[in-house]
């Protein structure tokens, strides 16, 4: 996508990515069997000061879509041992979908693990969300079920991962 620019997040955009991840999440219906998660999603600002929260940009500087890349050791990091990095929630603005973005950014979290040296990249998805699965596959990663876990009851995470 020449259009759309990834780089990570500025604080004067925090507050949009937030929304943004809140209304992508939403828009799949992803908040009904726990909606206190909204709150946690729409609160970016946490995410931006203890890992690196990257952001989808069009040639405007309008926010399409971010994504967060733990620090190894990190709070936010779930399931990523030594030598992986790991992203969450990877999300799209619903009027931005259909255009590459979700894509471009998570092509550009494998670029970042391969300068910084990992050996893979990991990361856990609903399994509900069918589109990004299809996204992750079509990129090389791999189900890893080994590691597939329930943050709450009734909500499983399948866990994948791609070796560079």
């Amino acid at each position: 996508m020449s259009d759309v620019t990834v780089r990570k997040a500025l604080p004067e955009e925090i507050a949009e990515v937030g929304r943004i991840t809140e209304a992508a999440y939403q828009a799949d219906g992803l908040l009904d069997d726990d909606p206190t998660y909204a709150a946690h999603l729409a609160d970016a600002a946490p995410r931006a000061a203890e890992a690196d929260l990257l952001v989808a940009v069009d040639g405007d500087g309008r926010v399409l879509g971010s994504v967060t890349v733990m620090w190894r050791g990190g709070r936010f990091t779930e399931i990523a041992r030594e030598g992986e990095l790991e992203f969450r929630m990877l999300s799209v603005a619903p009027e931005a979908r259909g255009r590459g973005v979700g894509e471009t950014l998570a092509r550009a979290v494998l670029a970042h693990a391969r300068q910084e040296g990992y050996e893979r990249v990991v990361m856990s998805s609903r399994v509900e969300m069918t589109t990004a699965h299809r996204l992750y596959q079509r990129l090389g990663f791999r189900r890893l079920p080994e590691r597939d876990w329930q943050p709450k009851p009734g909500i499983q995470l399948l866990a994948f991962e791609l070796d560079l």
